[in-house]
């Protein structure tokens, strides 16, 4: 449920916070004081589309903020499957407007508009004019039906949606593999010619992955070769001159004077040190340069089949596994072509086998929402005659679609007539915008105790109502209310008296500064506000006493709904 709404810079709001409860939750308001405001705020922040032209005057950023509590199993397995994860139970949507973007979070972490959209749809659905209107597409009113089917309706339709998958896929596969003998013979032909290019080469399994380490060290092996015969050639073997010689030369050029002098003995005796040092440090270089495992030859031979299996790659796959994998498939391609007719004559029997088992289970889908249709029909029917439609005629139409689909072959269309002796036509036909607001009310008092979705909002719900259908539509909301939690916009004496929760949007001007503020209000006050609303410019004791009246009566009904 929703439990906190925060807006700052909107329009007439400077910063407004709400909590709202369980159960029906109203507000009400003098007109201009900014209810609609406070409910585009709400949109807003669930991804509705944003102008700068809303933001407060003067306001460098507008911001919305909703905290909602995701309880139902159900809903946190929706939300989790997009990647939103409750915390605590707790889930924040936030929207921060500049003049030149806006920016979306859901619990601190930005998201895009799309994954906005989708998470709020989990948790709330707005009912205004534009969900009034959707009521008019087949599409929603099938959903609407299959929602009212529930568990019943949910193991065919994951049948009907796989066997339709199942189908879809033998049929592309159908209608792919229709060739004609030239076709059939080139495609043959090529594949031939791909199967032999990969025998030829004759891999093995990680074959790339061992020569690609091989040939890795044997150029290492190459740069360190080259480096330490040259730094062998300079201590020891170049002709030119080198290490050794000119030590032993010095040497015996330090023995002549080693003949006459202690401090020259002494010095003979060091380079005579060096020289065997230096002897050593030959020996182990010329072991080592010996013991490096390369050739030229080797290593040619290597490049060049790295060259062959990289080429290979190319074209096949980017791993010998993949090129390996490649040409098996290529190769029951190939006996395909061969074998032709038969393979063709297997997929088509495939092909009706799958299409008879997609119709037997869309048959099935069929006759369960066919069911369901005469039920929730009577149901709607119900709940309309209650909301003063008294001669109302509700029927849900099967069309047959002339394909199947991923939901099978049902197209649904809710007719209506609302006057004696006419006929049913579709919605789109018959309904004003009032009374859409009233069916679409029907049908979520039907679908109340169905419904994942936890909080409903209701905008325009009173458009064109007043008297005994006002009092009916505030009974419909009370039953809404217990199981959902519901917030409307009520211009309406007799909805506003059903209240949980009421709350008064005020409009304040300071100066010249004009501010929209939001509280909410006692039983006491709320009796005022019902007043105000029942008695305009001028409230009499009499106006008072029937506002307590409509309280106390609306408590009652209220009682007696959850005692049934």
């Amino acid at each position: 449920m929703l439990q906190y709404l925060h807006v700052k810079n909107l329009a007439l709001i400077d910063e407004i916070e709400v909590d709202f409860t369980k159960g029906l939750n109203i507000l009400t308001g003098e007109t201009g004081a900014g209810k609609s405001i406070l409910l585009g705020s709400v949109n807003l922040a669930l991804g509705g589309r944003y102008t700068k032209e809303i933001l407060r005057q003067g306001a460098k950023f507008g911001l919305v903020e909703l905290i909602f509590r995701a309880e139902k199993p159900e809903q946190i397995r929706k939300l989790e499957a997009l990647g939103v994860y409750p915390e605590d139970g707790m889930i924040v949507f936030a929207r921060r407007m500049t003049e030149g973007k806006s920016i979306s979070r859901i619990n601190g972490e930005t998201v895009p508009m799309s994954l906005l959209k989708a998470a709020a749809s989990v948790l709330i659905d707005i009912c205004g004019q534009h969900e009034h209107q959707s009521l008019l597409d087949p599409k929603h009113q099938l959903g609407i039906l299959d929602g009212y089917a529930g568990d019943e309706l949910k193991g065919i339709s994951e049948q009907v949606r796989t066997s339709y998958e199942v189908y879809r896929s033998c049929a592309k596969e159908f209608r792919e593999a229709d060739l004609n003998e030239e076709q059939r013979l080139k495609e043959a032909a090529f594949l031939e010619f791909e199967i032999q290019e990969i025998e030829n080469a004759n891999l093995q399994d990680g074959e790339d992955e061992e020569l690609e380490e091989r040939y890795r060290r044997m150029r290492i092996a190459g740069k360190i070769a080259g480096s330490l015969s040259e730094t062998y050639g300079h201590t020891c073997t170049d002709r030119h001159g080198n290490a050794s010689d000119m030590l032993s030369h010095a040497i015996r050029r330090m023995s002549d004077a080693a003949r006459y002098d202690r401090r020259a003995k002494d010095l003979e005796q060091q380079l005579l040190d060096i020289d065997n040092l230096l002897n050593d440090f030959n020996r182990e270089l010329s072991e080592y340069i010996d013991g490096l495992e390369y050739s030229e030859e080797e290593f040619r031979a290597a490049q060049e089949r790295l060259n062959e299996i990289n080429r290979l790659k190319s074209k096949y796959g980017n791993t010998v596994a993949d090129i390996r994998k490649y040409q098996t498939e290529r190769k029951e391609r190939l006996q395909i072509l061969n074998d032709y007719e038969r393979y063709m004559d297997e997929l088509r029997t495939r092909c009706e086998q799958s299409e008879k088992e997609l119709g037997g289970y869309t048959e099935e889908l069929s006759r369960i929402r066919r069911k369901h249709g005469e039920i929730l029909s009577e149901k709607i029917r119900e709940e309309l005659k209650d909301l003063n439609f008294a001669d109302v005629r509700f029927e849900i139409a099967f069309h047959r679609l002339p394909g199947y689909t991923a939901s099978g072959r049902d197209e649904a269309e809710f007719l209506i007539s609302m006057n004696p002796g006419e006929p049913v036509r579709p919605l789109s036909e018959i309904a004003s915008g009032g009374e859409l607001s009233r069916v679409m009310l029907a049908i979520k008092t039907v679908m109340a105790g169905r419904d994942e979705i936890e909080t409903l909002i209701f905008d325009e719900i009173d458009a064109g109502i007043s008297g005994r259908t006002a009092q009916k539509v505030s009974e419909k909301m009370a039953v809404i209310g217990r199981s959902h939690q519901v917030l409307c916009i009520t211009h309406l004496a007799q909805i506003a008296a059903m209240a949980d929760s009421h709350y008064v949007i005020e409009k304040t001007v300071e100066g010249q500064v004009t501010r929209t503020e939001i509280r909410m209000l006692s039983d006491e006050d709320s009796i005022q506000e019902l007043s105000r609303i029942l008695g305009g410019a001028k409230i009499t004791e009499t106006v008072r006493q029937n506002a307590g009246e409509m309280k106390e009566l609306a408590k009652k009904i209220k009682q007696k709904e959850a005692a049934v």
